[in-house]
């Protein structure tokens, strides 16, 4: 019989290195949650806007968006675009998609003027349809 002292070098002792997964996996839980919430808020089609308020409104499914702002800034799908660079902007955006649908976004305190004019130009570059976003109004009790 042979006495092996602890923690010899014997061939026969075996090395039991075990890694505890647990508190990683809930590190990556927590990571994940948190990237999922601020992935979800940093989602913004171009400038701030306040929008206008609406009675009634309906979900429209997602297109190409346009924004204007009260400082005459045009986003395109995010992407600041100069009113001249519009029109082929606009005709690039919807090319690339089947659903020719364009969402306006405007500020509640842009003039008509405006966005009379930022229409027009939507309708030329090939949309179908335009919706124009707006938020939707509580009623007081």
């Amino acid at each position: 019989m042979a006495i092996t002292p602890l923690g010899g070098n014997d061939e026969s002792s075996d090395i039991v290195a075990e890694i505890n997964i647990t508190p990683l996996t809930d590190i990556f839980l927590v990571l994940l949650i948190i990237f999922m919430i601020t992935s979800s808020a940093m989602i913004e089609s171009g400038g701030k806007v306040n929008l206008p308020k609406a009675v009634a409104t309906q979900s429209e499914s997602r297109g190409t968006t346009v924004t204007v702002t009260p400082k005459h800034e045009i986003f395109v799908d995010q992407k600041p675009v100069k009113e001249e660079n519009l029109e082929k902007t606009l005709q690039d955006a919807l090319s690339a998609r089947a659903d020719k649908t364009v969402i306006l976004r405007g500020d509640k305190d842009v003039l008509l003027g405006d966005t009379v004019k930022v229409m027009s130009i939507i309708k030329r570059a090939g949309a179908s349809e335009i919706a124009i976003a707006a938020e939707t109004e509580r009623k007081a009790r």
